[in-house]
């Protein structure tokens, strides 16, 4: 009897997924957990492995198709070999066992509405009964902004639009009307990425969400840099990279131990302030499909060594699309370093749900007072943007010292002092 394989839940907050590739043909026979697709959602490649064996009688999807959870891959006359009742996902698609309380996922606070951009086709995320919600009180989803996970829309959502309605609150706005840019010469249009459609749809979710603060320090790290040319090959014998950034995660959870506000998250509904009790980092990676923040989890059980050789291998899944969704979700603070291409000064944004991240520019060498003496040093900036609505000035500025603090004494940082 022929058994239909449907695209199962790919995490949280992921409703559909473009095929890349259709990894069988017709004829084929399939095993449990073979991989049948490459499926791109927004933010990583990942294989969809079958929970059903036999041989493939029909595909019912071809390479560039959307394809919503629940949607119809192929079909199977099975063979001996059963499905589980609960196949077990891949690592790339496996959802996450519910964590301890104090590890509790973080809630999605039901943030001011911004105005919701159009429906490009795609489906919208809520659940059916956000959606009967919606019809029964005349939303439109299309212009509502979900404030969970990948823009999932909840019912409170739906009742912040009808309650902004009522009051008078932001309404939808069209986009803005361009220009025939074509009148003064030649142009091409291209169509953006469904990474880049996520990267502006986020970015421009956290810049409204957020009241951004940037503050701005330096550090002398040219005893950092001392000790990371001393145990670099050290580390790169063992595989491992020592880069400023692995430096920086130590200093950042030192300061992140010290002043808790730092490592939370803003729930504005109900007017609370989540502290995570556990320390996971997301790191900024620059790819060819655009930026991702693959998240290094528990840093603060971890030595450098171990660090290094985790953020390199991470980057490195990120850059050739082989990162797993839930390896881009769980972060707790953010940092970016753009001083590997040659960057100075620079405003990150924040990570939205997150509340801070730390940016580091460029170091370089610069006449500094030493005891009254002119000694070159090696300066590193540092941009520490903040959501003001959590985080105070004055918490800031100690924030960056304590950071400051831990680069210019690695010893004493690495010891644990």
């Amino acid at each position: 009897m022929a058994t239909e394989f449907k695209l199962p839940d790919l995490g949280e907050g992921v409703e559909a997924g473009d095929v890349v590739s259709v990894l069988i043909a017709e004829g084929d026979t399939v095993e449990i957990d073979q991989s049948v697709l490459e499926l791109e959602t927004d933010k990583a490649l990942v294989e969809v492995p079958s929970s059903v064996a036999g041989t493939v009688t029909e595909i019912h999807v071809n390479a560039g198709d959307r394809v919503p959870v629940g949607s119809l891959l192929i079909s199977v006359e099975e063979g001996e070999q059963q499905a589980e009742p609960e196949a077990e996902a891949p690592a790339s698609v496996q959802k996450k066992e519910p964590e301890p309380t104090a590890r509790a996922p973080e809630p999605t606070p039901p943030a001011p509405r911004p105005p919701a951009p159009a429906s490009n086709g795609d489906p919208i995320p809520a659940a059916p009964s956000t959606r009967r919600l919606a019809r029964e009180l005349g939303v439109d989803l299309t212009q509502v902004a979900g404030s969970g996970p990948g823009g999932r829309i909840s019912q409170d959502d739906i009742k912040a639009a009808v309650r902004d309605r009522q009051t008078g609150g932001p309404a939808p706005t069209a986009p803005v009307q361009l220009p025939d840019f074509s009148r003064w010469g030649n142009i091409e249009r291209q169509p953006l990425s469904k990474v880049r459609q996520i990267i502006a749809k986020n970015m421009s979710q956290a810049w409204q969400q957020v009241a951004h603060v940037t503050q701005f320090d330096r550090a002398d790290v040219t005893d950092l840099e001392a000790f990371r040319q001393r145990n670099k090959e050290k580390a790169e014998a063992q595989g491992a990279k020592l880069t400023p950034t692995i430096l920086a995660l130590k200093a950042i959870i030192t300061a992140l131990k010290t002043f808790p506000q730092f490592n939370a998250s803003l729930d504005a509904g109900a007017n609370e302030i989540i502290l995570k009790h556990y320390y996971n980092l997301g790191i900024a990676v620059d790819t060819e499909r655009g930026l991702l923040v693959p998240v290094i989890k528990d840093v603060d059980r971890k030595d450098i060594l171990e660090l290094a050789l985790e953020l390199g291998d991470i980057s490195n899944r990120a850059r050739t699309n082989k990162i797993g969704l839930d390896e881009l979700q769980g972060g707790t603070f953010t940092i970016t370093n753009l001083g590997s291409l040659g960057v100075g000064e620079f405003t990150p944004i924040v990570n939205h749900p997150e509340v801070a991240i730390l940016g580091l520019g460029r170091a370089r060498e610069e006449a500094t007072v030493r005891e009254g003496r002119i000694e070159p040093r090696l300066i590193m900036p540092l941009a520490l943007s903040y959501d003001h609505r959590v985080i105070d000035g004055a918490d800031g500025a100690r924030f960056m010292r304590k950071i400051v603090d831990a680069l210019e004494n690695p010893e004493l940082m690495l010891m644990g002092g």
